[in-house]
């Protein structure tokens, strides 16, 4: 389809992960409530409820309050209409 409209590709490019991310509570807080299945109008009134629970969690898990995770790598397939830019 990208072909017949004039796109040459892809070009696939691969932008490597492994770097070691260091996160707070507030911040694995604020990732849970970005995500579409725990956005914070879903609760419905109960989300400080689970919000504080969430934090008792974390604090459970880690008594600093810091965590760790390693970010994966991103692939990425780029269509260009000008193939010579390759």
């Amino acid at each position: 389809m990208f072909a017949r409209a004039g796109f040459a590709g892809p070009r696939r490019l691969v932008v490597p992960g492994g770097r070691t991310l260091e996160r707070t509570v507030d911040d694995v807080v604020a990732w849970v409530f970005s995500m579409s299945f725990s956005a914070p109008h879903l609760f419905e009134g109960r989300r400080d409820d689970f919000e504080e629970d969430l934090r008792g969690l974390l604090r459970e898990a880690s008594e600093p309050g810091l965590f760790s995770e390693r970010g994966p790598s991103t692939e990425v397939f780029v269509w260009r209409t000008d193939a010579s830019l390759y």
